[in-house]
């Protein structure tokens, strides 16, 4: 059965359209300019500026990439460890996809923990050829000396998907442990082991990753969180008016009267899953030298 449309539909596609259109204006006033961003140097993925000292601000130097904040920490450690990472987390998606095949993929959760593997691959990848000497970056000259190296385009994707990622497992672990448990689990929704997995190592792996590498996360990227969530909720407007017969999520239904509510309060709940992510790394870069002053940098 195609979907059906009904007059109180067209606020959900408004508050969706609005949300992309809010969350690319965002981007296109942020992104690449070291002038609208904050405070906080090489936040930017590709303007260049030059201080008087000669040091360059306004964007993600490669080293930051595959180096951690800890002075102790080699990257060959960071490096095993988002491999590490990528490898079990591939190993509970694919339990997952042996356990319900391939539909677990109609589910948000799946499609920002498949995000989360995807970033460890590239960071591992990355950190690998950091070490090496073979990095992603472009290197930025300054009166013909070799100053620093951007990100890069791997670089730029990489710090897009970290911040994606955070906003993302804070908000399938807070729908997943807040709402779907406690409301579901009586009536047809059965806790196993698997999900347990699903909703537990993509947010301890990723906080990990926090706690080691050496990258910002500048708040004004929650854009790229919320055109992923959208995303999402496009594909499955597609599907469902292609005739797909059920809802995933049941907040996700537009044939209630309910539906913009619902939508409304999604559209919300970004803010402060990213926030509490933006708080966390806030937290690192101001408790954490103070508490280690000779073990812990902050990125220059």
């Amino acid at each position: 059965m195609a979907l059906l449309i009904f007059w109180y539909d067209f606020i959900c596609f408004a508050i969706v359209a609005i949300s992309i259109f809010i969350s690319i204006w965002i981007i296109w006033q942020n992104e690449g300019n070291p002038r609208h961003t904050e405070k906080s140097i090489y936040e930017s993925l590709s303007e260049v500026d030059h201080l008087d000292d000669g040091s360059v601000t306004g964007v993600i130097k490669s080293t930051q990439l595959w180096t951690s904040c800890w002075c102790g920490v080699h990257p060959m450690w960071l490096m095993v460890y988002r491999l590490v990472s990528a490898i079990v987390m591939a190993g509970i998606l694919a339990w997952d996809i042996r356990e319900y095949d391939t539909s677990i993929f109609l589910y948000y959760t799946e499609w920002t923990f498949s995000l989360t593997i995807f970033y460890f691959v590239l960071a591992a990848i990355i950190s690998t050829c950091g070490m090496f000497g073979k990095s992603h970056g472009g290197a930025t000259k300054v009166e013909g000396d070799v100053i620093a190296k951007s990100a890069g385009f791997c670089g730029c994707i990489l710090q897009i998907v970290y911040q994606t990622c955070a906003g993302g497992v804070i908000l399938t672990d807070i729908v997943f442990w807040i709402i779907i448990v406690p409301f579901l689990s009586i009536q047809h929704f059965n806790l196993k082991l698997l999900m347990v997995c699903m909703h537990t190592f993509n947010v301890l792996f990723l906080l990990l990753e926090t706690a080691l590498n050496n990258l910002s996360f500048p708040t004004f990227r929650l854009a790229y969180f919320v055109l992923w969530s959208c995303l999402y909720i496009i594909f499955q407007w597609i599907i469902h008016a292609c005739g797909f017969p059920w809802w995933p999520y049941p907040f996700l239904e537009l044939d209630t009267p309910w539906a913009p509510l619902w939508y409304f309060c999604l559209a919300m709940i970004h803010l402060p899953c990213y926030g509490l992510y933006a708080l966390i790394v806030k937290l690192k870069y101001s408790l954490l030298p103070k508490w280690f002053p000779k073990a812990f940098e902050r990125p220059c």
